[in-house]
């Protein structure tokens, strides 16, 4: 049941994938949700890091095959054009005191034959297989840190895209608030009640906010691409993001004094780094050891002065076959300490990720502080600017009421303006700063893919 409902989730998001790279001109709603598991199902990253795991089971059964039978054939058929001579004394033939020239061999060979070999025992293949299926680990633990690492910039880029929105919403509530005011002081300088300068300045305003508008506009569109490009998205795709996704922040979540790093990808992969340095010591060692292995070999020859070795009965060659059979011992006996130094070198190597575990464990630890310590800086920053932008509106309202009854000048007018613009401004970056923090707390628990339930 488990497998079909994770076969369904699959085809789900590959529908979602076609949707959304295929229909360029068709906006879509992208939630947090949605954009995460999409990242996981195509980023390039994400992608070539689980072929690396292929890669790895490959590799285990190329160094499997060490271990196995190794059966060769071979096949030959050699014209001696010129054919050997051999000089022997002619006592041989009755002749003594002279020397005897005679053709050795035939003009015609042909032959074939099998060959196999078999490790009986060798401790370096037999190590070296352990280290294989080690290695496997080590990638799907690597797959598994590229989700993390892909999930986590994703919902960066995400939420930066969002608030940027609340910005332009922000500049577009300025916006028309100047309009307001624009229309006013027109009515005024027509009826003689305002100054020309007040005309200038009040234009000289709104095309300072309609500028910040294109601004932040480019500055969303850059931010929409590389959100998509993290995704392994098609840039050209059209997407809409839902603004409730950027919610209040009203309490800080559950934070621990310590967190439990054995479950941290990070430390995963270093501890697995460790154990196939181990083996590759191991392996070093293990080339101090003798080797043993099977050996056998069958072969079929034919010679001939002619060149009838394959007809059958009616050829003048002669066909003779050969086998053999046994076992190959290699001792090591010294090799000007060259096995010593790379179990050395293999000892060093060790020392050297033992550092890095602990540097690991610093770093974890580091990240975790810091996000504890960002969510409450953050929080109070919240706090803070969320009762700032209430104050500044009632400032601000107070001040445009003053100054369309005449109380108020317009220099108040816009730096009240300009200090509501900039509160809530300030509010919105203190919730892309909480939100990065929040993300960086939960991936110091261990459980970033929790986002993409």
């Amino acid at each position: 049941m488990n497998t079909i409902i994770k076969q369904i989730k699959t085809i789900s998001l590959l529908l979602l994938g076609l949707v959304l790279s295929n229909v360029a001109s068709a906006q879509q709603s992208l939630t947090l949700k949605d954009a995460l598991n999409y990242a996981v199902q195509n980023s390039v990253n994400v992608r070539k890091a689980k072929l690396d795991i292929d890669a790895g089971k490959y590799k285990t059964e190329e160094i499997r095959a060490q271990a196995l039978p190794q059966l060769t054939g071979s096949a030959s058929l050699t014209d001696n054009l010129i054919i050997q001579s051999i000089v022997l004394p002619g006592e041989f033939f009755q002749k003594p005191g002279e020397v005897i020239v005679a053709k050795a061999g035939t003009k015609y060979n042909a032959g074939a034959g099998v060959q196999l070999n078999q490790q009986l025992f060798n401790q370096t293949v037999f190590t070296g297989l352990k280290a294989a299926k080690t290695s496997e680990s080590y990638y799907k633990l690597s797959a598994d840190l590229s989700e993390e690492q892909i999930i986590e910039l994703v919902a960066n880029n995400y939420y930066s895209v969002l608030v940027n929105r609340q910005q332009l919403n922000v500049i577009d509530t300025n916006i028309k608030n100047v309009q307001v005011v624009e229309k006013i002081i027109a009515n005024q300088y027509k009826n003689g009640l305002a100054k020309k300068i007040d005309v200038d300045r009040i234009s000289v305003n709104m095309t300072n906010l309609l500028t910040q508008r294109e601004q932040i506009i480019n500055a969303i569109r850059q931010l929409e691409n590389q959100l998509k490009f993290s995704m392994g998205m098609p840039v050209e795709t059209a997407i809409v993001l839902p603004s409730t996704e950027l919610t209040e922040v009203s309490q800080l979540p559950e934070m621990s004094e310590s967190i439990d790093l054995d479950n941290r990808t990070e430390l995963k992969i270093a501890r697995v780094q460790k154990e196939l340095y181990t083996l590759d010591r191991k392996a070093k060692i293990s080339e101090y050891y003798p080797t043993l292995a099977l050996n056998s070999n069958y072969n079929y020859s034919g010679v001939s002065n002619k060149f009838d070795l394959f007809k059958g009965g009616n050829t003048t060659a002669n066909w003779f076959d050969i086998a053999s059979v046994g076992v190959t011992l290699k001792i090591p006996i010294f090799d000007g300490f060259a096995t010593r130094s790379r179990v050395r070198q293999a000892d060093v190597n060790l020392k050297k990720v033992e550092e890095d575990i602990r540097q690991t464990k610093n770093s974890l630890n580091l990240a975790y502080e810091n996000a504890k310590i960002g969510l409450r800086n953050n929080m109070n920053t919240i706090n803070a600017q969320r009762k700032n932008v209430l104050l500044a509106q009632e400032i601000y309202t107070s001040t445009q009421n003053n100054y369309n009854n005449g109380l108020a000048n317009l220099t108040d007018l816009l730096e009240t303006e300009n200090s509501l613009t900039e509160a809530q401004n300030n509010y919105n970056q203190a919730l892309l700063n909480y939100k990065i923090a929040e993300i960086q707390l939960i991936k110091s628990n261990g459980n970033i893919k929790s986002l993409l339930q």
